[in-house]
């Protein structure tokens, strides 16, 4: 019997260990990704700088009414900002908003933060791993650019001030 349970534990170690090697990667293809994102946006800026240099701008406004250089809203797909004080929520890409959204309504409702497979649920989407693993990705950036926080491992609330912006 020892020896079943010797390899039973000498399994779970291995696996224990290749989960651990894939989050690793995982997070580093995270950062990678990311960094690309944010060097595709930085690009965006400059090529929108460039041609809305042509457009009379009165007051700071350009022609559209917004402030110059401020964005008004996120498309989907879009970089999620660091979080600082005044940013409305709506900077975020449709999905995050979602998100967002159900954090602040757990908030609001004074329940305990959610975990990835509550917010999936509700978030409408199918209960299963892939879905499961893009929630816990939307998160941890989240979570990684001060938008939310994680107050126990694997359990996520809305941050202190972020109920959808000033």
């Amino acid at each position: 019997m020892a020896s079943v349970l010797g390899r039973l534990e000498e399994r779970e170690r291995a696996a224990r260990k290749r989960v651990e090697e894939l989050q690793a990667e995982l997070e580093a293809a995270q950062s990678e990704w990311d960094e690309w994102l944010i060097a595709r946006r930085r690009v965006g800026e400059v090529w929108d700088a460039g041609e809305s240099a042509g457009q009379e701008t009165v007051a700071g406004k350009t022609a559209e009414g917004n402030k110059a250089g401020t964005p008004s809203a996120a498309r989907p797909g879009s970089v999620v900002p660091i979080w600082r004080e005044g940013l409305s929520v709506e900077v975020l890409a449709p999905e995050y908003q979602q998100v967002m959204g159900l954090l602040v309504e757990r908030r609001a409702a004074g329940g305990q933060p959610l975990n990835c497979r509550e917010i999936t649920a509700l978030a409408g989407l199918e209960v299963v791993p892939a879905k499961i693993e893009g929630v816990r990705c939307k998160l941890k950036r989240l979570v990684a650019r001060g938008w939310a926080h994680e107050p126990v491992p694997g359990r996520f609330a809305c941050g202190d001030g972020r109920d959808g912006g000033s």
